[in-house]
């Protein structure tokens, strides 16, 4: 999918619309300390294999994508609704 690298659309902070430069959010690592990574840690140390099973299918064919739009006024982000696409490719 194509998306414009530049988009006119409303900014939450300044409350009008102005333009926005278009990037994709990436998926942070996870933190070492929480209380989820603490528990998979422990599951999974030692003897034995991964806690739960591996799933052997998958019914969907694209991931979600999140854009981040970025106000060129006041400089602050703010995500875009995600949607469901195979690839996507940022053009001016």
């Amino acid at each position: 999918m194509k998306i414009p690298k530049k988009i006119r659309t409303h900014c939450p902070s300044c409350r009008k619309h102005t333009v926005h430069s278009v990037s994709q959010l990436k998926k942070r690592s996870a933190r070492p300390l929480s209380w989820g990574q603490r528990q998979f840690a422990r599951v999974t140390a030692g003897y034995g294999s991964q806690p739960r099973s591996e799933q052997k299918k998958f019914s969907k064919t694209a991931k979600k994508v999140t854009l981040m739009l970025k106000c060129s006024v006041c400089e602050k982000s703010h995500p875009h609704l995600g949607f469901r696409s195979k690839g996507v490719k940022f053009e001016e």
